[in-house]
């Protein structure tokens, strides 16, 4: 049951009408709950939020050596706006769908996916999948932030390294390590040091010993930099690729939505020509600098001139 710090802290937020703060501590103890096994009490303080929540209700207030580390924001993204292959999709929604079922999946001696890989070239929709899985799942996104993780002093950057892992523990939400190779490096290359190694092995302990109701994310560019042993403490490792001759006409018409014109006006037999070597982010930059060229040119759609040239921009 609560202890009276949470009691305290309860009515604290109650008092100065603190809604973010009490529905967090909420959540809290129903994590707590249901790691004593009090899976039906911890499952009705959860109804009762989830019946009465409100869509900011989920922003972590963390104490100031976690905050430093970690910054909160509230997924805004939905899997409908992912253009990637159905096998991407799929195996999104496989996670999405055993969190919301884990605890049918306890009783039988399992546990849900929560500890993923993504990896593949800049702008394939990595960081935009991390928020997705947040904003799905009705959690905050927690993105580590690398350049404070890691330091140049002895000892340091695994000390920071536990404190974020506590925080994984203690405060429910998916969090993401972007550009995960600062922390994987195979520790076999030649040009690894002492510190490089140690971390690495700190966050092999550290993942391995999670078992928090947390979903962590880790994201990397470069899969080939990374120590083979991380590969099978994540749960799922999922590829990422630049899109293909079929993706790209779905992600330009979504990204342009209102602003896009008539199908058959657009050139899209030269515009898949060309834009073969962008990525999801550079097409959708693409589309942005069109709407803005439409808007300021007092136009209702943008152009299939406008479209081209800006991806020529692009390629170029």
């Amino acid at each position: 049951m609560a202890t009276a710090a949470q009691i305290k802290m309860l009515v604290e937020a109650h008092v100065s009408k603190n809604d973010d703060r009490f529905k967090t501590i909420v959540l809290q103890l129903a994590a707590h709950e249901a790691k004593l096994g009090h899976t039906s009490f911890a499952r009705e303080l959860r109804g009762i939020l989830n019946n009465n929540q409100n869509s900011n209700y989920k922003i972590i207030e963390f104490s100031k050596d976690i905050d430093e580390l970690i910054d909160t924001t509230i997924g805004e993204h939905r899997l409908a706006e992912l253009v990637v292959t159905n096998e991407i999709k799929d195996r999104i929604y496989r996670i999405l769908k055993e969190y919301q079922m884990r605890e049918k999946l306890t009783k039988y001696g399992l546990s849900n996916r929560r500890k993923i890989l993504l990896e593949g070239v800049p702008g394939t929709g990595k960081t935009l999948s991390a928020s997705i899985i947040a904003t799905e799942i009705g959690l905050p996104l927690c993105t580590i932030k690398m350049d404070k993780l890691m330091t140049k002093y002895m000892g340091e950057t695994g000390t920071k390294l536990r404190v974020v892992f506590d925080a994984i523990k203690e405060y429910q939400a998916v969090y993401f390590f972007d550009e995960f190779d600062a922390i994987g490096t195979d520790r076999n290359k030649d040009n690894d040091v002492g510190e490089v190694r140690r971390v690495l092995n700190l966050f092999l302990q550290f993942i391995e010993q999670d078992d928090s109701e947390s979903i962590i994310i880790a994201a990397t560019n470069n899969p080939q930099l990374l120590d083979p042993a991380l590969f099978r403490r994540f749960d799922d490792v999922i590829h990422f690729a630049l899109p293909s001759k079929r993706q790209i006409p779905d992600l330009i018409i979504n990204r342009l939505g209102q602003f896009a014109p008539p199908e058959n006006s657009i050139d899209m037999e030269n515009i898949l020509d060309i834009s073969g070597s962008l990525s999801h982010a550079e097409l959708t930059k693409a589309c942005d600098d069109s709407i803005k060229e439409a808007i300021m040119s007092d136009k209702k759609t943008v152009t299939s001139e406008q479209l081209l040239k800006m991806i020529k921009e692009k390629v170029r």
